[in-house]
């Protein structure tokens, strides 16, 4: 499907059909997250995604540079020179989540009914393909971007605790680099997204006592513990929800994700497990909250002890930004869309540190991110090229 040509990567006009070929050519690429791994999900982790980045970006004279951030998984940075020293990342996580769940062939990347198909097809490789095109065009046409662009391909989005935007984070903090603007890609309709909520997540080990299912008394259920914690969760769950005063992102939320435990139909369970993940807004402190829940869940599984660490060894507290910020008003411009916030997270909970102004931006919508049927429609790809080409020229 793809020439080289026709899809802008090394040259021509990015027209909607051709930013589909380019992104149904990703799409084949499997680059599931190793969390996520399992039977149908082809190649493992992202390798084979960052190399085929590499090497379009590198065919049109960007600087490219691959960085293994885990065995096997780079991440990768390119580097378009610009008219001006001012940067702009443009930050694209090359993972996706699993396709156990999907129907058809999750990485066949059809082009049918206005729309690409296939895992990742929104989340996000579309930006990518979208990115990759509107330079493609720039260099075929003799032109520069007006500020230096470095498009970073990202690792462990997906699950891991954001390692590849981490990595990413510190290799500028090492270096003593800040970015003026950095641009995260999300599927967000093309409207600029301003904040989301941070996160942490909790896991919990219920060591009980075993015993023989005929004298449970003699036992310390660790299900029946977990259950608990479970309904002590629940209550949690419902006083953040009826909070009267919260913030511009709402309530934080909180939920038992995973539960596992038993050992024999026989035998009282010693040992429970759970996940409890729980959305930090900006008014709250994700430190706060991770010693809050720890106390309610000792409390809920007594007489059974736990152990709950913290999810990657940290959390995140809530990325915010004033809406007014000059990024933010101009993507809004460019799109005609008005900024917004967002329910989910996303790698700009890492860029903090390094960034004067963030925004959430990408073409299709979040609705058909992680489903059993993956697509984004190819005026959402359009619309994207649109607002790039003025933004990297301003």
């Amino acid at each position: 499907m793809n020439d080289g040509t026709a899809t802008g990567t090394t040259g021509g006009t990015a027209t909607g059909q051709s930013m589909a070929e380019l992104l149904s050519e990703m799409v084949r690429i499997p680059s599931v997250n190793p969390m996520h791994h399992g039977p149908r999900s082809g190649t493992v982790a992202e390798a084979e995604m960052a190399n085929w980045v590499a090497q379009r970006a590198e065919a049109l004279g960007a600087e490219v540079e691959l960085d293994e951030i885990e065995p096997g998984r780079p991440n990768v940075y390119a580097r378009f020179a610009g008219r001006t020293e001012r940067m702009l990342t443009v930050d694209v996580h090359l993972d996706t989540v699993g396709v156990e769940h999907m129907k058809g062939d999750p990485f066949d990347g059809r082009i049918t009914e206005g729309r690409v198909w296939g895992r990742g097809a929104v989340d996000t490789k579309a930006t990518m393909a979208v990115v990759l095109a509107v330079m493609g065009e720039m260099t075929a046409a003799g032109r520069q971007p007006m500020c230096t662009v470095e498009l970073v391909g990202t690792i462990s989005e997906e699950g891991g605790g954001l390692a590849g935007a981490s990595a990413y984070r510190d290799r500028l903090l090492e270096r003593g680099e800040r970015r003026e603007q950095i641009v995260v890609a999300e599927p967000t309709m093309c409207a600029p997204v301003y904040g989301h909520k941070g996160g942490l997540g909790l896991e919990v080990e219920v060591e009980g006592r075993a015993a023989h299912s005929s004298k449970p008394h003699l036992g310390i259920n660790a299900l029946s513990a977990g259950a608990r914690i479970v309904a002590a969760v629940d209550a949690e769950a419902e006083r953040l929800a009826n909070q009267r005063e919260v913030g511009a992102l709402g309530a934080g939320t909180v939920s038992v994700n995973e539960m596992s435990g038993g050992r024999a139909r026989n035998i009282v369970p010693d040992h429970c497990e759970l996940y409890v993940g729980r959305r930090i807004a900006d008014t709250e402190d994700y430190e706060e909250e991770f010693a809050r829940l720890t106390e309610l869940i000792r409390a809920a599984a007594l007489p059974a002890r736990v152990k709950v660490q913290l999810a990657n060894g940290f959390g995140s507290n809530a990325f915010f930004q004033a809406p007014g910020s000059d990024l933010v008003t101009a993507l809004a411009e460019m799109s005609g869309l008005e900024a917004t916030v967002a329910d989910y997270g996303t790698n700009a909970l890492r860029y903090g540190e390094v960034a004067d102004q963030i925004v959430v931006f990408g073409p299709g919508s979040i609705d058909q991110a992680h489903q059993a049927v993956e697509w984004v429609d190819i005026s959402e790809l359009e619309r994207a090229a649109s607002v790039y080409r003025q933004l990297l020229l301003r």
